[in-house]
């Protein structure tokens, strides 16, 4: 029983992981910079609206872009952590009752 659990546990993690890199999640920052990432934590797209910046001011540009950027990783981490629960609520065997619920709702 445990044994196929694990053996498809690889299978499983790729499956996954080409699922979060279908879900994009987009951050803006001061509506001058979109910050666009797939739930597998990589930045798709950085869109700058250079007329809505001052190029001179680059302490600005730089704190936008990092918030922005630290925004979208936290909700990929997030949107991360609910694909991880569902596949282990999936994986689990039927009749093991209540065990499902350990690994969240």
């Amino acid at each position: 029983m445990f044994g196929d659990i694990l053996g498809n546990m690889e299978e499983k993690q790729n499956a996954m992981k080409e699922k979060l890199s279908t879900i994009i999640l987009t951050e803006e920052a001061d509506g001058s910079i979109q910050v666009t990432a797939n739930a597998n934590r990589e930045i798709t797209n950085i869109s700058i609206k250079k007329e809505a910046i001052d190029l001179e001011d680059m302490d600005q540009l730089e704190d936008l872009l990092m918030g922005a950027i630290n925004r979208v990783l936290e909700r990929a981490v997030e949107q991360e952590a609910i694909e991880s629960q569902k596949m282990m609520k999936d994986m689990m065997p039927p009749g093991l009752g209540g065990l499902g619920d350990l690994f969240g709702s």
